[in-house]
């Protein structure tokens, strides 16, 4: 496969020439923080380049990993990266929005870096302000999709900003789910928290909180977020 625009990991590469939005911390740091004792069948929504799909590959080895892309180029390259890495035949791309998928199977994990904007914010290209832009897949449209396709036992797992997460919980809980665990990540100690990682059940728990920060100066990475990602990066 020739690629301009590789991001090399450990056992896997990511070809990013087409998709609008390229690799970024927000989705490393959720596939590397997913748990699950042995699941059957894990759904990527909104996979772009094939990025979180292609670590669920490499950390659950018997799992089969479906994905939904609705945009045309990203879901062209998202299925060449999962031909071109080792985990090829547990890798299936549907090129069709979510709200259109109807799949055989309930997932033991939903799992999605989903557009989380409300606003129009400047893009360049009309793939790139989709890929940003929750109008086409807003979190009612995941939470929807998982009660009717997560099995009993599933989890729906995402990254999205701090500043919205009341407002997440709030939907979830229409949909019948409730958070289960919670990281809250700030990019340095004195900085505030933008993102959060959170994981939903069906139960109704007190959810185990935590907190990451990610470096301590500029490139100089915490041992808490080097533990949690050198299954998949080279170096730090």
């Amino acid at each position: 496969m020739h690629c301009k625009n590789i991001f090399r990991f450990k056992k896997f590469s990511i070809c990013q020439d087409k998709s609008a939005m390229k690799i970024g911390t927000d989705g490393v740091l959720l596939g590397a923080w997913t748990e699950y004792y042995q699941p059957k069948n894990i759904l990527d929504v909104g996979t772009g380049n094939g990025l979180i799909a292609l670590m669920m590959a490499q950390k659950f080895s018997n799992t089969l990993i479906d994905a939904v892309e609705i945009e045309k180029e990203a879901s062209k390259e998202a299925e060449s990266n999962f031909k071109a890495s080792p985990w090829g035949k547990r890798l299936k791309i549907y090129p069709v929005a979510l709200q259109e998928f109807k799949p055989p199977v309930k997932y033991d994990i939903i799992i999605s870096n989903p557009p989380f904007f409300d606003e129009k914010v400047p893009a360049k290209g009309n793939a790139r302000q989709m890929a940003r832009q929750n109008y086409q897949l807003k979190p009612e449209d995941i939470f929807e999709f998982s009660d009717k396709f997560s099995s009993p036992n599933g989890i729906v797992n995402l990254v999205y900003p701090y500043s919205k997460v009341n407002r997440l919980i709030s939907i979830a809980e229409y949909y019948n789910f409730y958070p289960k665990k919670i990281t809250y990540v700030k990019g340095n100690p004195h900085a505030a928290i933008k993102r959060i990682l959170i994981s939903f059940s069906r139960e109704k728990i007190i959810p185990d909180k935590s907190n990451l920060v990610i470096e301590i100066l500029r490139h100089h990475y915490t041992n808490e977020y080097i533990e949690l990602t050198k299954d998949f990066y080279w170096k730090m």
